[in-house]
């Protein structure tokens, strides 16, 4: 059985930067076992596999992998997923294109936007399919900060504290004084494990944040570490840039209108990435968020199984 693949770099218009996703087309029939082996052997952050859509006014169902378990949901592999079926489906005839899809993955109906533009990278962004909210848990701050290498003191700016925040996804959001301090992290597995709390049964994530960055733009910078998906740092977590958007909301007060941010992640790693966070609160709440962001082809070919 041969099954059409493509690697894209995510969050990125450059090749070798971003956060790579393979994406495997047609697998409608494939077990669980063996998109979790395929996803293994990969051993990107996530493997994307393509079925045919529940509800026939989609565009496909996406089961989403890391090289340890399956996500209900994931940010760059939405928006590698969207750009890889809108360039497959369309890119040959129509270079310069908008489309408005939905794809479904287990958190549920996803809604996409895609604009493909001839000589450029691709471009897409979704609505969030939860808004985020926070999960109430004690933390062991004096032993999170020791598992990031920090001293307790890095931990928190402005109003800003480490809480547990979700958007499909839960991950521990821990806000540290400094770009410096983001730069300095030394992830301790061992020391994470003994710290970390079970969220909805699993090890919590770890998303380390602070205002700016190195690339002018960016309102935050951003790493993550994820033992529990066999992610030793990823360079760039739409599900996570997510649950921020929660936290932004609720530390910023943000006032009523619109928001947007700028993300960077994956610099430390030498993969430079670029998440666009959009918010929009109404009544002081949430009313709407989306992530977006660019991806590009690396490679293509044939998997045999």
């Amino acid at each position: 059985m041969g099954l059409r693949y493509a690697i894209y770099d995510v969050f990125t218009d450059t090749r070798l930067a971003g956060n790579p996703l393979a994406v495997v087309f047609d697998t409608d029939g494939l077990t669980d076992a063996v998109m979790q082996a395929l996803a293994r052997e990969l051993n990107l952050s996530e493997t994307v596999f393509v079925h045919s859509a529940e509800n026939p006014a989609h565009v496909a169902r996406l089961r989403i992998f890391t090289p340890t378990r399956e996500l209900p949901f994931a940010g760059h592999p939405t928006v590698g997923a969207a750009i890889a079926l809108c360039e497959r489906n369309h890119g040959a005839e129509r270079p310069d294109f908008d489309i408005v899809c939905v794809l479904e993955e287990n958190v549920g109906p996803v809604r996409c936007a895609v604009k493909l533009s001839e000589g450029e990278a691709s471009f897409a962004e979704f609505d969030l399919p939860r808004n985020p909210n926070r999960i109430e848990m004690n933390l062991d701050r004096q032993g999170l900060a020791d598992a990031l290498g920090l001293k307790l003191g890095d931990l928190g700016f402005e109003n800003h504290v480490p809480a547990i925040w979700s958007a499909g996804v839960p991950f521990l959001l821990l806000p540290v004084h400094n770009l410096a301090a983001v730069q300095s992290v030394e992830f301790d597995q061992t020391l994470w494990e003994r710290a970390a709390p079970l969220v909805e049964g699993r090890l919590a994530s770890a998303y380390v944040y602070c205002r700016g960055g190195v690339h002018h733009a960016a309102r935050f910078h951003t790493r993550m570490f994820s033992p529990d998906m066999g992610i030793a740092e990823d360079p760039a977590t739409g599900a996570a840039a997510a649950a921020l958007a929660g936290a932004i909301h609720h530390f910023d007060a943000l006032p009523d209108g619109h928001h947007p941010c700028l993300i960077e992640q994956g610099v430390e790693m030498g993969r430079p990435s670029f998440i666009h966070l959009h918010i929009d609160v109404k009544e002081q709440a949430i009313a709407r968020a989306r992530i977006g962001g660019q991806a590009v082809k690396l490679a293509e070919g044939e998997l045999f199984l």
